[in-house]
């Protein structure tokens, strides 16, 4: 297959098209500067300027486009960033392949667990209802913008990805290293989480998988909190995690972020991605947990 990918620097994309090229296919990436060879198209969804007739060669679109929730504080412009980012690629995206004479049988579009909002100890399944907040409201267009394909639509709500390249850990390992980690508010908030080989796989997965059709938690098994995902990564590095972050204080110094991001609980379930067929590399906490520390 030829498989284009948005947002092709960042993490997932990067294992993505890794996993693919290992398998047989050929990732295409999207670029917002001069291509560089066959498997690099030019896209500026900001100015709406992307070849249309590229769709007809493609054989499946991942859409993963979009500004990091990553880079904190996140101003008002920032989060003007965050949303434009990512719906004006969509409809770029959807309105090119919905021109096509040949369009791709498959449009895998990015998602995000915070579509859910903060819901405590609710077990969370692709039938759980939108939340409330600026996230759930920005998945919410995301994938409303997506369904508009006139293709087979798979919306994949991401969660925490685990990597050994850091990703959703990038500021918090250090500080387990150190010995300077802890719970982050109550610690008792569900996060979910998946490793990033089985984010990709489960990508490739649904890809082939004809049947596969709209949202799934992209999610292990195994829900854990954030307070079991903190000590279970202090004890695989050896180092103690007591020193716990007030709520109060992370929503002082990181804002409405910090709500949003770390705070906030989603214990999503894995069952439809599973009785899709789908077998997981890093199904447990500790089994991650070695992946990332490895």
């Amino acid at each position: 297959m030829r498989v284009l990918i948005s947002g092709a620097t960042g993490l997932i994309a990067t294992e993505l098209a890794k996993q693919l090229k290992a398998l047989g296919h050929t990732p295409v990436s999207l670029v917002r500067r001069q291509p560089v060879g066959e498997d690099e198209i030019f896209i500026d969804a900001q100015k709406g300027q992307f070849d249309s007739a590229v769709m007809n060669s493609i054989d499946a679109v991942v859409n993963l486009a979009g500004a990091t929730t990553g880079k904190i504080p996140w101003t008002k412009k920032y989060m003007r960033e965050i949303v434009d980012s990512r719906l004006n690629t969509t409809r770029l995206l959807v309105s090119a392949m919905n021109q096509a004479s040949n369009p791709p049988q498959v449009f895998v579009s990015g998602s995000a667990s915070g579509i859910y909002g903060d819901r405590g100890d609710e077990l969370l399944s692709e039938d759980s209802g939108k939340g409330t907040g600026f996230l759930s409201d920005l998945a919410f267009q995301w994938e409303q913008g997506a369904l508009k394909a006139k293709t087979r639509v798979v919306l994949i709500r991401t969660t925490m990805v685990m990597s050994k390249k850091l990703g959703a850990l990038g500021k918090l390992l250090p500080l387990i290293k150190a010995g300077l980690g802890g719970p982050l508010g109550s610690g008792k908030q569900w996060w979910a989480w998946i490793s990033l080989a089985d984010q990709a796989r489960a990508i490739i997965h649904l890809i082939e998988t004809d049947t596969a059709q709209g949202a799934f938690n992209i999610t292990a098994p195994e829900p854990a909190t954030c307070e079991q995902v903190i000590h279970a990564l202090g004890k695989a590095l050896r180092r103690p995690t007591l020193f716990r972050v007030p709520a109060w204080l992370m929503k002082l110094i990181i804002g409405v972020a910090a709500e949003e991001l770390l705070l906030c609980s989603q214990k999503m379930s894995a069952e439809k991605l599973i009785k899709s067929g789908y077998k997981f590399n890093h199904p447990t906490l500790r089994e991650v947990v070695e992946y990332v520390v490895s």
